[in-house]
């Protein structure tokens, strides 16, 4: 019986890329523990394609490749004319500040990603797909689903101490300021504003930067360094 070829999907290569990092990196690196969060991700959206979650696997693997890419450009080791978007430099910056928290790499990595580059991989995607935004509004929704779910299960794996002492511990108050749901909400949004705006490019373009340094802000705030 002839053996059944192989073939590497656009997911595989992402994923096979995300691997990669998690190999170079040190554990403790802020990079590395996002990259384990949403290498997670990943292959969770990729098992839901593979059994049919999605009813429009192309539009599916579409979004998901292209929201990982934009991770993917950001993070890896940059070319001498390239810098990273400021939604990533924060994250960047204090990648290895012992006064940060693993939660808060996580959640400042979230931040960036959904604030930012899912925006723009949902246009990405649209332009790709020859569809409008209205068209992958199932699968925004499921990603978004999956990844709400992935945020509990982060703030309760890597929130430190006991229970009856979360309360008083500042990072509490600080991750309190700041929600998935909030932040997807808002980039659902921008993703209908970019498209609308797609023949206006001047325009376009001012309104991706300051997106963009809003979602820096917000990350910037998420990695202040606390007392042990």
């Amino acid at each position: 019986m002839a053996q059944l070829e192989q073939f590497t999907t656009p997911v595989d290569a992402v994923v096979s890329r995300m691997r990669a990092l998690d190999a170079a990196l040190p554990a403790r690196d802020g990079v590395a523990v996002f990259n384990r969060v949403y290498l997670a991700v990943t292959q969770a959206v990729d098992r839901r394609i593979d059994t049919g979650s999605f009813p429009d696997a192309r539009a599916a693997i579409t979004l998901d490749v292209r929201f990982a890419e934009r991770y993917l450009t950001a993070v890896e080791p940059p070319g001498e004319d390239r810098r990273p978007p400021a939604c990533w430099r924060p994250l960047l910056q204090f990648r290895r500040h012992p006064g940060v928290r693993p939660l808060q790499f996580a959640l400042a990595g979230i931040n960036a990603h959904i604030g930012h580059d899912l925006a723009l991989a949902v246009v990405d995607a649209c332009r790709t797909l020859g569809c409008a935004p209205a068209e992958l509004e199932d699968e925004f929704d499921r990603v978004g689903d999956l990844l709400v779910s992935l945020e509990e299960r982060i703030r309760e794996d890597l929130m430190p101490g006991p229970d009856l002492l979360q309360i008083a511990d500042p990072l509490t108050h600080l991750l309190a300021s700041w929600s998935l749901e909030r932040a997807r909400d808002a980039t659902w949004a921008a993703a209908r504003a970019l498209w609308a705006l797609r023949e206006l490019p001047d325009v376009a373009v001012e309104f991706t930067d300051r997106l963009d340094a809003a979602v820096g802000f917000a990350g910037r705030m998420l990695l202040t360094p606390l007392p042990d």
